[in-house]
């Protein structure tokens, strides 16, 4: 009988997958706080992608909302956004659209298409702030190893954002771990 050996014998072989490592909250939390300027945001945005996460560990392009499904940043952006009501910036930019709004408008339009162009440009600049808001922190997470981002869209899959494209979180493993067990 005649044995063939094997070409790729001298190669040394990786080795299989290990088991995460054990992180901790407190591990995660001073990881972030050595990465982030606001730790505790960041911390947030974790654990929202971490309980929405699938079983994969990955979050978006779309997350189902109450009507439609919305992109995860505009979502986590959602999510978000009651924390910043009391903020004197967010109450100040209020403040200015209606401000801006009213000395645009015509003495003809009535008060109720003013008070909903207001409503709707407030909306837009609070999503627009919160976006970056939320891929700044996303960024502080990949940053420090918590977190992968790709994107996905339109033709393919691509590192690169643009041409209809969309994020998508993946969370590590041991995140994920150190985080379902500190609830």
């Amino acid at each position: 009988m005649f044995h063939q050996a094997d070409l790729f014998d001298h190669i040394e072989q990786p080795p299989l997958a290990t088991p995460p490592l054990a992180v901790a909250l407190p591990d995660l939390v001073e990881r972030i706080s050595q990465i982030s300027k606001r730790p505790r945001y960041v911390l947030l945005i974790l654990n929202l992608i971490a309980k929405a996460a699938g079983e994969d560990g990955s979050l978006g392009p779309y997350v189902r909302s109450d009507a439609d499904q919305i992109p995860v940043r505009d979502w986590l952006c959602q999510a978000l956004a009651p924390l910043a009501n009391r903020d004197c910036r967010r109450t100040a930019m209020i403040a200015a659209v209606r401000s801006e709004l009213v000395a645009k408008a015509e003495a003809v339009e009535d008060a109720a298409n003013l008070a909903q162009q207001q409503e709707e440009e407030i909306g837009a600049r609070i999503l627009r702030s919160g976006r970056t808001n939320v891929s700044r922190a996303v960024s502080d997470l990949v940053r420090a190893g918590l977190l992968h981002r790709h994107y996905r869209g339109y033709r393919v899959d691509h590192h690169n954002r643009g041409a209809q494209r969309e994020a998508v979180y993946t969370i590590a493993s041991d995140v994920r771990l150190a985080l379902a067990s500190s609830c």
